[in-house]
C-alpha cells in the first residue's frame, strides 16, 4: 500500500478516484479539523461503505455499526490509496517495465519520448511515484 503523503500528493496533483468495491481510503479532512480517523484504512464494499453519485458529488455512505458516528463522507473529504495493479492501469502507455534491483523496485516509463525511472523498497510506492510524475506533467 501507498504511503499516505504520496497518495495525498496523488490527489493535490489532480488524480481523480471514482470508488469501487475493494478500493481503499482514509480520511482527509480539511486542514483544522482534528479527527483520530486519519490514520485509519478503510475498504469501499457494498456491505459497509458504499459509493452514491449524486448530483453534488460523489458521497461515500457508512452503513451498519460502526464504533463511531460517521453516516457519510464526500469523496472530496478522502484520500484514495491505490493498489498496486491500479497505479499500473493509471499510468496506461507509458509503464515500460518494472524491475526488481537488489534492494527495491524500479519502474520506468516514457512521458513524452523522456525515460524516466523510479525506485523504491515498495513496487507500489515506484509506480506511485512515476503516476505523480504524469499527473502533474498532465495539469
Amino acid at each position: 500500500m501507498i504511503s499516505r503523503e504520496l497518495a495525498v500528493a496523488l490527489k493535490r496533483a489532480g488524480l481523480v478516484w471514482h470508488p469501487e468495491s475493494g478500493d481503499r481510503f482514509q480520511v482527509d479532512l480539511p486542514g483544522g479539523v482534528e479527527v483520530d480517523l486519519d490514520a485509519d484504512v478503510f475498504t469501499v464494499s457494498e456491505m459497509t461503505i458504499e459509493s452514491h453519485r449524486t448530483s453534488a458529488g460523489t458521497i461515500l455512505g457508512f452503513n451498519g455499526t460502526t464504533e463511531w458516528a460517521l453516516d457519510s463522507l464526500t469523496l472530496e473529504d478522502a484520500v484514495w490509496l491505490p493498489r498496486e495493479d491500479q497505479l499500473r492501469e493509471l499510468l496506461r502507455g507509458t509503464f515500460r517495465s518494472l524491475r526488481r534491483l537488489d534492494d527495491a523496485f524500479e519502474v520506468e516509463v516514457e512521458i513524452a519520448g523522456e525515460r524516466l525511472r523510479y525506485e523504491h523498497p515498495d513496487a507500489s510506492e515506484a509506480y506511485a511515484m512515476a503516476l505523480l510524475e504524469l499527473v502533474s506533467r498532465s495539469r
